[in-house]
């Protein structure tokens, strides 16, 4: 199954799945959204993917806080 950034807190609420699924899952969304970026595409779109890349490691720090919050500080320095 495909998962999108709609799913993002059914994928951290999985009872079947051991964390390093959960966390790659959810980082292939954030690349995925990455990748679809152009450069034809409008701050609007940029800025929504950011906003999305936010939500996915806020949804990391749930399953794993030290690695969440680095990403969290990483995007915060750009």
């Amino acid at each position: 199954m495909v998962y999108m950034i709609d799913d993002v807190d059914k994928i951290v609420e999985f009872k079947t799945w051991n964390d390093k699924r959960k966390i790659d899952e959810l980082l292939r969304i954030d690349c995925k959204m990455y990748t679809n970026l152009g450069s034809d595409s409008s701050k609007t779109e940029r800025a929504e993917v950011k906003k999305n890349s936010r939500k996915i490691y806020r949804a990391i720090s749930k399953i794993d806080e030290r690695l969440g919050k680095g990403f969290l500080f990483a995007m915060d320095k750009e």
